[in-house]
């Protein structure tokens, strides 16, 4: 893959580089967001990786550019900024991926090879729904009867993929595989865990849950039927 890395501090920007770059990825490394904000628009990369404090043009108002621009490349934000509000603001600014410093190497990697994995945005749908939940994948936004729903990375993606599967039941092993790889256990309690903290956010508040336990089974989402 062709990476771009947008960070400013030299032994950070130094491991990544080094550690993609032994990883057989060709990897471009600027320190100033003016800089990295050029190089997005014009040089077609296959993923930015994007430290929010940066010099010149912050992160979120690179991405922000970028997205305006029509540029619809995978961005994984790669900062210390660590805080449920940080994260929703970086997801709002067009981020499809947050990850904390400090962090595993391994783990970096395996967020880059998911979010380029994912087909290209312009060929699905932006946008879904579901009875009254709403969900915007350019945004990266949810609302449920015209309340925002404030959601993390994973229970982002856990979401969208139950709206795309709308009343079909999906296994605990297919959340294993779309959402985590097969990076887990499949006798750890990982999608449970998910599972009960994504219900709380989009049913729990209103009258009608949408999500829905088939036992033994796996897990849907329909409206009332």
């Amino acid at each position: 893959m062709k990476i771009l890395l947008v960070e400013d501090d030299q032994t950070t920007g130094s491991y990544i580089q080094k550690g993609l770059s032994t990883a057989g990825h060709a990897v471009d490394w600027l320190r100033d967001g003016r800089d990295a904000l050029a190089a997005g628009l014009d040089a077609g990369y296959d993923a930015l990786v994007v430290d929010r404090m940066i010099p010149g043009l912050d992160g979120l108002n690179l991405v922000k550019s970028l997205r305006a621009a029509s540029v619809r490349t995978p961005v994984l934000f790669l900062t210390a900024m660590s805080s449920v509000d940080d994260r929703v603001e970086g997801l709002d600014a067009g981020g499809d991926d947050y990850l904390v410093k400090p962090f595993a190497f391994s783990e970096l990697t395996a967020r880059i090879n998911a979010l380029v994995r994912r087909p290209p945005m312009a060929t699905e749908r932006t946008k879904l729904q579901v009875g009254d939940l709403e969900m915007d994948l350019v945004a990266r936004t949810a609302y449920r009867d015209g309340q925002r729903i404030d959601l993390l990375p994973r229970e982002f993606s856990l979401l969208e993929l139950l709206m795309r599967n709308e009343g079909r039941v999906l296994t605990k092993t297919m959340f294993l595989e779309k959402i985590w790889n097969f990076n887990f256990d499949p006798q750890s309690s990982v999608v449970e865990t998910h599972i009960s903290r994504l219900r709380a956010k989009i049913d729990r508040p209103f009258a009608t849950p949408l999500l829905h336990t088939v036992k033994n089974t796996g897990y849907t989402l329909h409206a009332r039927r």
